[in-house]
């Protein structure tokens, strides 16, 4: 198994469209960071306006924890459109370079096959999100600094001490995993239906906003139907910065607000994962070889 997926990792990076990806999350972030940092009290200036009268705040308010928090709310919207294009390639690209029937020609199963080329695609996704996770929080810590993490909810403000919050991001991003590895499976399972990469990648992105309006429509007639859309789930990793407060509403240090939120979208992303892997087995299985 190990030679098929190393075989499938050498394709995938040795294509030059595999690091447009990390290039576009690097130049996103860079860009992002030296605005904060040329401008960034002009922000944290209009971050604080509204409440200015009623709260002070101690310490820098702009710092990596934040600049990270930002990030993340701006890149893991699109990241799933780098992630598509790799993992929608898979089967639908040696589709259309007449190599598929040459691959399942081999001794190695089709099962095997489509194993190995997911693991290829999770791969590819992982280090995508470490590259992300490197950028937008290591190198905002060191850039910008650290200090206590200062959130603006919709109706309240969240502050987490300093040292509460790094296990925080580490667990915002082992979810971040699961919502884009759910991705890399839909994109993975659209690339075995096709003999193009084109559709596929169409298709994926097409399904993930089909879904995310659905997810956010307030009508009782999809109520019904969105906690088991996976695009209802993939935000909540901003769950991890909810935190529990006492009766003189004093933040309780190291307590998450709603963990049980946070286990049922894993449980609702694990499955889907599993279907979209299973129903590309099943596809493969029976798939005709007709170039």
């Amino acid at each position: 198994m190990w030679s098929l997926i190393s075989v499938e990792l050498y394709k995938i990076f040795r294509r030059p469209r595999t690091y447009i990806s990390f290039g576009a999350i690097a130049a996103l972030i860079i860009v992002v960071q030296l605005g904060l940092k040329i401008d960034g009290s002009a922000y944290a200036a209009f971050l604080m306006k509204d409440i200015n009268d009623t709260l002070t705040v101690d310490g820098k308010i702009l710092n990596g924890y934040l600049i990270c928090y930002i990030l993340l709310q701006l890149l893991l919207v699109h990241v799933p459109l780098l992630v598509a294009l790799i993992a929608a390639d898979m089967f639908s690209g040696e589709a259309n370079l007449g190599t598929l029937r040459l691959l399942f020609s081999t001794p190695s199963s089709r099962t095997k096959w489509v194993f190995a080329k997911f693991i290829a695609a999770s791969v590819y996704t992982i280090l995508l999100l470490l590259w992300l996770a490197f950028l937008a929080l290591l190198v905002s810590m060191w850039v910008f600094g650290t200090d206590d993490l200062f959130l603006m909810k919709s109706n309240y403000v969240v502050v987490i001490e300093q040292k509460d919050v790094l296990w925080r991001y580490l667990g915002a991003f082992v979810f971040a995993s699961f919502s884009l590895l759910t991705v890399t499976s839909l994109g993975f399972l659209m690339s075995t239906l096709s003999n193009n990469s084109i559709g596929p990648i169409v298709g994926t992105m097409s399904a993930i906003v089909f879904f995310t309006i659905l997810s956010t429509l307030n009508i009782p007639l999809y109520n019904t139907i969105k906690p088991y859309l996976f695009t209802t789930h993939m935000n909540n990793w901003k769950e991890f910065f909810d935190i529990k407060v006492n009766a003189n509403n004093e933040a309780i240090t190291g307590t998450i607000l709603n963990v049980s939120k946070i286990q049922s979208s894993l449980w609702v992303l694990t499955l889907h994962i599993i279907l979209f892997l299973g129903a590309s087995v099943i596809i493969i299985k029976k798939k005709d070889i007709l170039s």
